[in-house]
């Protein structure tokens, strides 16, 4: 305890209570090209409406992308996405047209929240041609009447009750946000979205005391806008201009109105000329798995040099595996050459046990465009990990007809035979198969690992994982104690409970925890080290059965023939 320096009673507390803890397995990870949504940007997606909600409808140059993001959350609810882009061609539609970049709000933050009058008063929330659709209206006391949207707003902007009491007037104003050419919502000229009775006042509050100067209103509560600077051009002789007052504090402060209405349509926002450089910057923003949880890492319509990078993510990280389809071309209209295309890929790619491979691209429906589409499946392979993990355990295999169904697939782009399974498998490559009755199915458990493993499975790679990543933020309590005998039992007081759980949830057939002086031995604990050696039998995964049929004469006894053949 404690020495104390005079007569007392000191109390403390010993937490001995310390646990493996459970560890996420199912986050899906994913970069691509979006036409909506910030940039560089880490945003956690939990379904398909979420993602058309912040990224926007696929089209006809990011479709392979969206959908193997939204397939992914057909069988999930949990994938964190960014935004690939350009950073050199990107802009952000922008009230006078000239070129300008927002990445995201932190950019926003960082570069424009104090004014940039030179881009005009408003901004695209986000980079893309999608922003050139739209258009911001707002009116004061001045204006209301023969305003084109008056109609949307109840009564006139005038002054409000916190500027009123200040000793102030005339702050007051309404805001519209129209899709002018109808490309966010389909209908030319919809409401977006309306502001109504916010202020010109920097200080303003409303009713409920958050802020309502409209700037801020604006970029806490917008889904299509930036503010950038007040309105100037329409501040006529016989008012003030508007920068002169607006934006500066109520008390005693009679604020400038406008000579008529500002209605501003955005322009210049560009989509960009995206490289697989950009998605593999993008893919960087999953680096530090000290910040980022992530499990399963989509890779969608990924080149060789991507999926490289991804790779290399992955063995850095040492908690994520990374999901790969052939490209397109080795697959789709292919006819006969399918097998040949695609070992001649996955030759492209390195060894490895963090990264599996599957051999197809699936026909499916696009809803929003009414057409259909060619998608690759790596986005429903890291799918079938994700419910394998929501309906069994990581540790159980993806593949097969009880776990590894793939949904939404109207047909394949080509259907291996068995003798096509055969070369596919040995190189690595999961076969995905139409079962005549049963529906496409993934028919294979392997890894990329070149080398003879228990590692080149799916379901053993995961399990070591799960087991890696717990054990390893469970040993982090253990960190700064001290390397003795105690410290050791409790370590391996902690591991063991854990293990067993496993081992009765099937994933391990046996374990032992070594942790005593025969591994910390007095040179390791000198060197301020300590060793906990866990040994490990997987269970295995079942891929190949032999059905052996023996006929027999009828005097034959079974007790002669079993076991003889």
């Amino acid at each position: 305890m404690a020495f104390q320096l005079s007569p007392g009673v000191n109390v403390s507390e010993v937490d001995l209570t310390t646990i493996v803890p459970s560890v996420p397995t199912s986050i899906g990870a994913f970069a691509g090209i979006f036409q909506w949504g910030p940039i560089d940007e880490i945003v956690t997606i939990s379904d398909e409406v979420n993602l058309v909600d912040r990224f926007f409808k696929p089209y006809s140059d990011n479709y392979e992308y969206w959908f193997s993001a939204a397939n992914f959350l057909a069988y999930s609810n949990n994938l964190k996405v960014v935004r690939a882009a350009s950073i050199a061609t990107t802009r952000n539609a922008v009230s006078n047209g000239t070129a300008v970049l927002i990445k995201n709000d932190d950019a926003y933050e960082d570069n424009f929240s104090s004014g940039a009058s030179t881009y005009g008063e408003f901004a695209a929330r986000y980079a893309g041609a999608l922003g050139n659709s739209l258009q911001v209206s707002l009116c004061d006391a001045n204006t209301f009447t023969g305003w084109a949207y008056a109609s949307q707003f109840t009564s006139t902007p005038g002054t409000s009750t916190y500027t009123s009491n200040a000793g102030g007037a005339n702050d007051e104003i309404h805001i519209i946000v129209i899709d002018q050419d109808g490309q966010i919502t389909g209908t030319q000229g919809s409401v977006l979205e309306k502001y109504a009775f916010v202020s010109k006042a920097s200080d303003a509050k409303d009713d409920s005391g958050n802020s309502n100067y409209y700037k801020n209103v604006i970029t806490s509560k917008s889904k299509y806008i930036h503010w950038l600077s007040h309105p100037t051009a329409n501040a006529g002789a016989s008012y003030a201009n508007a920068t002169s007052t607006w934006g500066t504090t109520a008390t005693n402060k009679s604020f400038s109105r406008l000579s008529s209405n500002v209605t501003i349509s955005l322009i210049g926002g560009v989509d960009g000329t995206i490289s697989t450089a950009n998605v593999v910057t993008a893919y960087d923003q999953f680096n530090n798995a000290d910040s980022v949880d992530i499990s399963l890492v989509v890779s969608g319509p990924a080149n060789a040099t991507l999926v490289t990078s991804l790779i290399s993510m992955a063995e850095s990280r040492k908690d994520c595996l990374v999901f790969v389809s052939p490209e397109k071309a080795d697959c789709v209209d292919n006819a006969g050459s399918e097998v040949t295309d695609i070992k001649a890929y996955r030759d492209t790619l390195t060894s490895t046990s963090y990264a599996v491979l599957d051999s197809n691209w699936k026909y499916q429906y696009d809803k929003y465009n009414d057409v259909y589409r060619w998608v690759p499946l790596n986005g429903d392979i890291a799918g079938l990990c994700a419910r394998t993990d929501l309906e069994r355990d990581p540790w159980f295999s993806p593949g097969g007809l009880n776990r590894g169904i793939i949904k939404n697939a109207i047909k394949l782009a080509w259907n291996p035979t068995k003798t096509n399974r055969d070369d596919l498998y040995v190189k690595g490559i999961n076969p995905v198969v139409t079962f005549q009755g049963e529906g496409i199915v993934l028919f294979g458990d392997k890894t990329l690992l070149s080398k003879p493993s228990a590692f080149d499975r799916i379901n053993v790679r995961r399990l070591f994982i799960v087991l890696e990543k717990a054990l390893a933020r469970a040993a982090r309590f253990s960190l700064f104690e001290f390397n003795d005998q105690f410290t050791r039992a409790q370590f391996v007081a902690l591991v063991e409970p854990f293990l067993r759980d496993v081992q009765g949830r099937r994933g391990i057939y046996d374990f032992r925890v070594v942790c005593d002086e025969s591994n910390n031995t007095p040179e390791v604990v000198d060197r301020n080290e300590f060793v906990g050696d866990i040994y490990i039998k997987p269970a295995r995964s079942i891929n190949f059965i032999q059905l052996n049929f023996v006929a027999v004469r009828t005097g034959v006894s079974f007790d002669e023939v079993v076991g003889k053949f």
